[in-house]
């Protein structure tokens, strides 16, 4: 299995609202994608955060998967949801589990 992990920074401008809104479409697309295992995303309350500000993590059965979730419109649309509502940064990791 592969986890795919992304921690985002968004703009002081970016309201609590438009973050709640990005978890809640990133953790609609486990009924539009195949392959997803699982799915998680919330909002950051540590203040070790260096201003990131939310975790999205998704599980995949394997790097085709993954491969294919790129591309994907449901998942590309989410992802400029992200960055009209502000991103500023974004830090991605994949490993194999």
């Amino acid at each position: 299995m592969i986890d795919h992990i992304v921690i985002i920074k968004f703009s002081e401008t970016t309201t609590q609202e438009q973050l709640a809104e990005v978890c809640a479409r990133y953790k609609a697309l486990k009924d539009r994608i195949g392959g997803i295992v699982d799915i998680q995303a919330g909002i950051n309350f540590s203040e070790k955060s260096q201003g990131y500000q939310v975790l999205l993590s998704v599980r995949f059965e394997n790097r085709a998967a993954l491969e294919a979730y790129g591309p994907n419109p449901d998942h590309q649309a989410v992802a400029a949801f992200i960055r009209e509502s502000g991103r500023v940064d974004s830090i991605v990791l994949d490993i194999e589990i």
